[in-house]
């Protein structure tokens, strides 16, 4: 593997994608990390939940090296890489995992996507302090549209507030999506010299080395239930839920704006919610289909504020 020296130009395939790929390659994995609720839900049955958060990054891991070899593209980061190296490895796929799986052990997998896609609620004023985007009047209805959709489906009269494991979950998973938030902010703003694709690898690596460690220093590996459909869904999580998912959203998330993505990632939990209730029998009510219409007129003026720029 070649270095890269801290002064190393910007290689040309580290440029953004454009809209369009980028556009693509959200709607694949919204519709992967939606799915992945209820997948993720099955799995936190059968096996402890910081031994799953592990197992799907060392599979993801064990993807994106041979893939970057392949592609010419597993070398070692530049340091001016290093910040964008961290916020992933730890903040999102370290934290934001951690936090959102241990959640799922109290929080049925519906209401958990919800809360874990709030992000929108600390991107756009980080955005507007930090990156200096604009909200246009369409996008500021898509964000009140968006909201409203995402308090309608929260619900708060819907669960125990006297229940201090609810009230850990939903907390857990609000901290989450702040954590979330400020990678966004912090990958849109970065001066990058490598490709998501030479960076992940190492991310992806050092979170299974933090949530390995952990997870052996606090669970038994005997509790987990193998069976055939507990290896079908990891394969799932590793190669597609995680490999792909996270290196598509970094690379999305460099060509959008960063009010724009965490907006569009409220179509997770609307794929999440439809899933959930297809496959674990999760109830779809009236307030569920009038917050995922609110989100859905959401998601229609944000694309439409941008097709207008």
């Amino acid at each position: 593997m070649a270095d890269e020296s801290a002064k190393a130009p910007a290689h040309p395939s580290s440029r953004p994608v454009t809209p369009l790929v980028a556009a693509a390659l959200l709607g694949l994995v919204i519709l992967l990390w939606g799915v992945n609720w209820p997948v993720m839900k099955r799995v936190v049955g059968q096996m402890p939940p910081m031994l799953f958060v592990a197992a799907r990054l060392a599979l993801g891991t064990a993807t994106l090296i041979p893939v970057a070899w392949v592609a010419g593209q597993l070398r070692l980061p530049a340091r001016r890489d290093l910040p964008v190296l961290l916020s992933v490895g730890v903040l999102q796929m370290t934290g934001f995992m951690m936090l959102v799986t241990l959640a799922l052990q109290h929080v049925p997998a519906g209401r958990a996507g919800i809360l874990a896609y709030t992000t929108p609620l600390w991107v756009v004023p980080l955005a507007l302090i930090f990156l200096k985007e604009k909200l246009s009047p369409l996008k500021v209805g898509g964000l009140l549209l968006g909201l409203a959709g995402v308090a309608v489906l929260f619900n708060p009269a819907a669960f125990d507030w006297s229940d201090p494991a609810v009230l850990t979950g939903n907390g857990m998973l609000m901290a989450g999506a702040a954590l979330w938030a400020v990678n966004i902010i912090q990958v849109r703003g970065h001066r990058w010299v490598g490709t998501p694709l030479s960076l992940a690898p190492w991310q992806m690596g050092m979170a299974t080395l933090l949530t390995g460690g952990f997870a052996l220093a606090t669970e038994d590996v005997a509790h987990i239930q193998w069976s055939g459909e507990l290896v079908t869904l990891l394969v799932y999580n590793g190669p597609l839920a995680t490999a792909f998912c996270f290196w598509a959203m970094v690379t999305v998330n460099r060509a959008l704006p960063a009010i724009t993505l965490s907006l569009s990632t409220l179509a997770v939990p609307v794929v999440g919610l439809v899933a959930s209730a297809l496959w674990l029998g999760e109830a779809m009510t009236f307030t569920n289909i009038a917050g995922l219409g609110f989100i859905a007129a959401g998601l229609v003026a944000v694309a439409a504020a941008d097709v207008r720029r």
